[in-house]
């Protein structure tokens, strides 16, 4: 599965458990938060200063 910079976060940890590793690597402490079921990777990644790119191709290995 490609994860993309429009998916939700929480998306992102149902379909790929194992992303939650990579989320958290990069500072993304949130992901049980409840703002993860209704925040894009894109937009997370604005509000916690991260390259979209990066963490696009981390968790996309």
């Amino acid at each position: 599965m490609e994860i993309t910079k429009d998916m939700l976060i929480g998306e992102i940890i149902r379909k790929k458990p194992e992303a939650i590793e990579t989320l958290m690597r990069f500072g993304m402490g949130c992901v049980g938060c409840p703002s993860s079921q209704m925040e894009s990777l894109e937009e997370a990644a604005m509000v916690h200063g991260l390259n979209l790119d990066a963490l696009m191709t981390e968790l996309n290995k």
